[in-house]
């Protein structure tokens, strides 16, 4: 059976994730209140902030500002697109 959460993202129920997606405090505040769906969100979200800014996830400068993002992304003002960035066309 799957466990529902409320999710502060998209202000609806859905299937919350099976464990905690990253460690620490950030990561058990995302497990108990963000959806799968809303997880989906931001993993494109975070490719798309990984590519526009041409970040190195092993480097702790880009892990900083990608958790910082994060916070932002589900519990703030929502994380930003670079200002160059153009939607691929599908």
């Amino acid at each position: 059976m799957s466990r529902k959460v409320q999710c502060v993202k998209l202000n609806k129920e859905g299937e919350g994730l099976k464990v905690p997606p990253y460690p620490g405090e950030l990561g058990k505040k995302i497990y108990q209140n963000v959806s799968q769906e809303a997880w989906q969100e931001w993993l494109q979200h975070q490719t798309m902030l990984i590519n526009e800014y041409r970040l190195t996830p092993i480097e702790p400068k880009a892990r900083q500002f990608l958790e910082e993002e994060m916070e932002k992304f589900f519990f703030g003002s929502g994380s930003k697109r670079p200002d160059e960035f153009v939607s691929p066309e599908k």
